[in-house]
């Protein structure tokens, strides 16, 4: 017999790391829990925790049984909510966002979700791919919609888009007829994005790669502070081709041709694998649906 205190010791195992802070949360002993975990091995026939690990580490298929679980003990608060006569306690999504999602579709992908999920509370969080990164391994964030290439092991990562890139310096900066070799660029100063930002890691990677040395660069870690710094004639620099195309049809920015040409940066949608979840990986779904990083900057 599964009953509801197994599947809560066992939430809050994975939640909080250790038989000993479950049992505090849940005011009662730690040999209860060990029992009660015990109980629901016993019924499944299988255990739960992969012993030959350090902590109370689940197995694969217990991830499995865990996210059914959560799904109980959800349907018991809402039940126990109706009860008492209230409604039902709305769901809360914490998403995370850098912000070239944020100046382009992110309003949509609220108002999609909003449709999807009535009562969703949404609480966005822009940022930079890093600190969103280790927000979503702590804990405080549920999804984040960011470059790929961090990751760890333990995430799941559902692609989304490739944001095509340029070069754009403000028109009569750089006077050569292009496509410009990259050496040629270079004589210019490079306005590029921080180790902070998912993009500014993609694009060091990727000149490391092709033996591109920049030798005066500017780095900020703000997408808009390099618009900025680029629309003010302080540099050449790499910036999403249609999000900005505004700036060049205004005279604002021009693009530099070179040749190689920049690489396209992938997005993802990224939540944790030990706390697999219906309602989150639907969230994931519906921001593939209506991703849209084309979406021109709004003036």
């Amino acid at each position: 017999m599964i009953t509801l205190k197994q599947i809560e010791a066992l939430h809050w195992i994975a939640e909080l790391g250790s038989f000993e802070r479950a049992a505090a949360r849940l005011g009662t002993t730690q040999s209860t829990i060990s029992k009660r975990i015990q109980q629901l091995e016993a019924a499944f026939g299988r255990p739960l925790f992969d012993r030959s690990q350090r902590g109370a580490r689940l197995t694969e298929w217990s991830e499995q049984l865990l996210a059914l679980g959560r799904e109980m003990l959800a349907l018991q608060e809402r039940m126990v909510a109706l009860q008492q006569g209230g409604p039902p306690p709305a769901r809360r999504l914490r998403l995370g966002v850098t912000e070239l999602c944020a100046i382009t579709w992110l309003p949509q992908l609220i108002a999609a979700l909003g449709e999807a999920h009535a009562g969703l509370t949404i609480e966005p969080e822009v940022d930079l791919s890093r600190t969103l990164h280790e927000r979503l391994a702590e804990g405080s964030i549920d999804l984040i919609i960011v470059p790929e290439g961090l990751a760890e092991a333990e995430m799941a990562v559902l692609p989304l888009a490739r944001v095509r890139n340029a070069w754009m310096a403000r028109p009569g900066l750089v006077t050569q007829p292009g496509p410009l070799a990259m050496h040629e660029l270079a004589s210019h100063p490079i306005l590029i994005q921080g180790r902070g930002s998912g993009s500014g890691l993609f694009f060091e990677k990727w000149f490391r790669a092709e033996g591109i040395a920049l030798r005066r660069t500017l780095a900020t870690d703000s997408l808009m502070a390099m618009v900025g710094l680029t629309v003010a004639g302080l540099g050449v620099s790499y910036l999403p081709r249609e999000c900005f195309e505004p700036l060049v049809r205004a005279g604002k920015l021009a693009v530099i041709e070179t040749r190689p040409a920049l690489p396209d940066v992938p997005y993802a949608a990224i939540y944790r694998r030990d706390r697999p979840s219906a309602f989150i990986a639907a969230v994931a779904g519906i921001a593939r649906e209506v991703c849209d990083y084309a979406r021109p900057l709004q003036g």
